[in-house]
């Protein structure tokens, strides 16, 4: 069982940065494939980003490449995303999800969530 708890959302304006970060409880975070997903308003749930367990496999959308980066710290708990160059189109609740399997960029195969972090960028 693991359980996610996001934090560091907020509102900025176009071209600033955000860092968020999820905090994540259970003795077994080491094993898990870690994503970045977001939701905007009206619209479907989308891949942000992964990383695997070892940190030698991270995916990014391509609508994310080159402007944010995740990382994990095992002996922490943490998984973070530096959001840099932020857009409008980058506004939406941000969640954190362990997936016990693979490192994918499929929401279905993540078993675990936190409940999300707004992130609001004005232009």
């Amino acid at each position: 069982q693991v359980q996610l708890v996001e934090s560091g959302g907020g509102l900025v304006q176009a071209g600033n940065s955000l860092r968020l970060s999820c905090a994540a409880s259970g003795r077994t975070f080491n094993r898990y494939a870690m994503g970045w997903f977001r939701q905007a308003p009206g619209k479907e749930r989308e891949f942000v980003a992964a990383i695997s367990w070892s940190r030698l496999t991270v995916y990014y959308a391509d609508s994310v490449k080159g402007r944010f980066t995740i990382s994990r710290d095992n002996a922490k708990n943490t998984v973070a995303l530096q959001m840099n160059s932020l857009k409008p189109e980058d506004t939406a609740v941000y969640y954190c999800a362990a997936n016990s399997g693979t490192t994918t960029n499929y929401a279905r195969d993540y078993n675990y969530w936190g409940q999300g972090t707004q992130v609001t960028v004005s232009s």
